[in-house]
């Protein structure tokens, strides 16, 4: 990865405050998107955090990991696989594999599915996802795939905020970390 796709990520990120006053600051991702230059380089950014890992699927949650995902995928050369978040509004007309979430970090415990027939034994899978604070999500993908006979190789995010020993257990490996944003525009 190059310095030059960290400085784009910092340079499109910014922290809002919805409401003047509140303290309250909320992660602004939308600049990332909008940057074509970062959209090209994300695929083989976060391809690269597992250069020896040899995944033959890239799995990844709603709704920012079905951005991700598929340009990871695409960088590999592999297929890409949605995990669903359960109460969707949407009818899925094949068998799904479920796995809890544990508490998130605002503490909302969810759960996370995939079409039982996409993932199986032979697959080695690469976890992508925008960010982990608590290991949540990218723990209940380890679980589902798991569960389904798969090999996990690691879990790749844009920003890691995991505690060491989380990230060390779940494989995650950032392109920043919460510090590297600290500086970013609104932020402390």
């Amino acid at each position: 990865m190059t310095s030059d796709l960290r400085d784009l990520l910092r340079a499109g990120f910014r922290w809002t405050e919805p409401e003047p006053g509140s303290g309250l600051l909320v992660s602004d991702r939308s600049g990332w998107w909008r940057d074509a230059r970062i959209l090209d380089g994300l695929g083989a950014g976060l391809a690269g955090l597992f250069p020896d890992a040899r995944p033959t699927v890239v799995v990844s949650p709603e709704v920012t990991g079905f951005i991700l995902g598929p340009l990871v995928a695409r960088a590999l050369g592999v297929g890409f696989v949605e995990a669903y978040r359960a109460g969707a509004r949407r009818p899925i007309a094949e068998p799904m594999t479920w796995a809890e979430v544990p508490a998130d970090h605002r503490g909302d415990a969810q759960h996370l599915g995939v079409r039982t027939h996409l993932i199986g034994v032979d697959d080695r899978v690469l976890v992508v996802d925008d960010w982990a604070v608590t290991g949540s999500q990218a723990r209940g993908l380890h679980v589902l795939a798991s569960t389904l006979g798969a090999t996990v190789v690691g879990t790749a995010v844009i920003v890691d905020e995991c505690p060491p020993p989380v990230a060390a257990e779940l494989g995650i490996r950032g392109l920043l970390t919460g510090v590297d944003l600290s500086s970013a525009p609104g932020g402390g």
